[in-house]
């Protein structure tokens, strides 16, 4: 995008300013860091977010490790 000779913000600016927009031009990038998961619709109903779906699976893993006392199990000396 070429530089406008006035540096300054504009109130409102053209579609033809823009340039050439790329339809999924980043979509491999997105993709790649993200792993989306369908709940279905009385699961969802439950978590208010992403971050409380985190915690209750983070909670269910630890409570398993625990159960189980297979790796990942705290090991502490009291």
């Amino acid at each position: 995008m070429k530089k406008a000779k006035n540096e300054e913000l504009r109130r409102e600016y053209l579609r033809k300013d823009l340039g050439k927009g790329v339809r999924g031009r980043y979509l491999a990038n997105y993709t790649s860091g993200t792993n989306l998961v369908l709940l279905s619709p009385d699961v969802a109903a439950v978590f208010s977010d992403e971050e409380a779906v985190n915690r209750a699976l983070r909670e269910l893993i630890q409570l398993a490790r625990k159960s189980a006392g297979g790796p990942g199990r705290s090991k502490r000396h009291s």
